[in-house]
């Protein structure tokens, strides 16, 4: 049997495993000051630092996987799915180029990657100027503009539109508000507020607006499927029937609406019209009958909005229609048997950010209790950085921040 020679290293080799050394303890050192960074500027600082540690080590562990978790904190995953929306963006592109004329000055709240932007570039408009909050994103959307050779008519403002001012961050009021900025009910991204405040110290009176208005609805569903998703009876013989409290709101992604097949039993039915070329923020309450128009058992109350961005031209996220955007379904405490005919009392209430809707004693044979939900900004925290007052490093919010690989702490969670 031949022994096996020692390998020599020749100095080269030696020199290479030197630097590889050198490189990783240079990566360990700026892993540690990334972490040891506050995320008062949004990140800004700590993804750079994260960005030298892998370029001095690009299989460095600790950086990939803090890296990640800074994507994840600072751009909300709905981000891509509602970017691959194809029909929400032919239908922007479509509106932005009926409403925008040439010379116009154009404000566009909520930037995100810049489609909207650029669309209204495209459209003729003398200039853009583009708000986002979030200062990666709005870093990357600089970038994204640059590339398509638009820089010189778009101008990207990292901040809340509340803190734009005329004279200052714009020459300008706008002709035209340009936004993309509702969640599944319309309300829960504090659309309201934010066009409220833009229509009125941003713009001209006279000014055009992109969505122009939208429709909450209610109907009654059925899917025995749903339930099971979301109340399920028992687990391995157990019943689980007391944790169902828990679940009065079904917030239902897009791959839940494929698997879960939700049967309307009856119409939609109008409960509150929003006007967002002359938005308020004033509470609503109403009281009103949805009817079915075929027997089933009533299991939800569905949610979906219509949303008109200029005339003729608009997009939906009911029963039937894809998209990126989930639905909301708010659950009776029991199901109900109903016929053709029969009818279910609800009452739907919102003060601009937040959506209820109760479930009265019903007409057919039931006693159970109203079914009163309130849907809460507050659930996905999403304050703005200039009202955080704790320093915030990347570090905390790791060992803070749920383990949710879906970005559902984020305030668009079924995007």
């Amino acid at each position: 049997m031949q022994e096996l020679q020692p390998v020599t290293l020749t100095p080269q080799h030696h020199a290479y495993q030197e630097h590889l050394h050198q490189a990783t303890q240079e990566a360990d050192r700026l892993v540690q000051l990334a972490k040891s960074e506050t995320l008062a500027d949004g990140g800004l600082r700590t993804s750079q630092i994260l960005g030298q540690a892998l370029a001095a080590d690009p299989h460095h562990h600790e950086a990939r996987v803090l890296q990640e978790r800074l994507n994840q904190m600072s751009v909300p995953r709905w981000h891509f799915p509602m970017l691959a929306d194809k029909a929400r963006n032919h239908a922007y592109a479509r509106a932005i180029a009926a409403k925008v004329k040439p010379g116009d000055v154009v404000l566009d709240i909520g930037c995100g990657a810049g489609l909207t932007a650029m669309l209204a570039a495209r459209a003729g408009a003398k200039h853009v100027y583009t708000c986002e909050q979030q200062p990666l994103i709005a870093e990357a959307a600089t970038q994204v503009i640059a590339q398509n050779g638009l820089s010189d008519r778009i101008t990207v403002i990292a901040k809340w539109s509340h803190d734009i001012v005329v004279g200052v961050d714009i020459p300008e009021p706008a002709d035209v508000v340009v936004s993309e900025i509702v969640d599944t009910v319309l309300l829960g991204e504090g659309a309201l507020a934010t066009l409220t405040h833009a229509m009125s110290a941003l713009a001209k009176p006279d000014a055009r607006a992109i969505p122009e208005h939208g429709t909450l609805m209610a109907q009654l569903v059925e899917s025995d499927a749903l339930l099971d998703l979301w109340r399920p009876q028992e687990a391995e013989g157990f019943d689980l029937s007391a944790f169902h409290r828990f679940a009065k709101v079904a917030q239902i992604t897009p791959n839940d609406m494929a698997a879960c097949t939700l049967r309307p039993l009856g119409p939609t039915t109008d409960v509150f019209k929003i006007d967002f070329t002359r938005p308020n923020i004033k509470p609503a309450r109403t009281t009103t009958d949805l009817f079915c128009s075929s027997s089933g058992a009533i299991h939800a109350v569905l949610v979906s909005f219509k949303m008109t961005l200029a005339p003729g031209i608009q997009v939906e996220n009911g029963v039937k229609d894809g998209g990126h955007w989930g639905r909301t379904a708010f659950f009776l405490d029991q199901p109900q048997t109903a016929r053709s005919g029969d009818r279910q009392t609800i009452t739907a209430q919102h003060d601009a950010a937040n959506l209820s809707v109760s479930v009265h004693d019903p007409v057919l044979d039931a006693n159970d209790a109203d079914a009163a939900v309130w849907m809460r900004a507050a659930w996905n925290d999403q304050r703005p950085l200039r009202n955080r007052r704790t320093p915030v490093t990347l570090a905390t919010s790791i060992r803070t921040a749920p383990n949710d690989q879906t970005g559902n702490n984020t305030r668009r969670p079924i995007h």
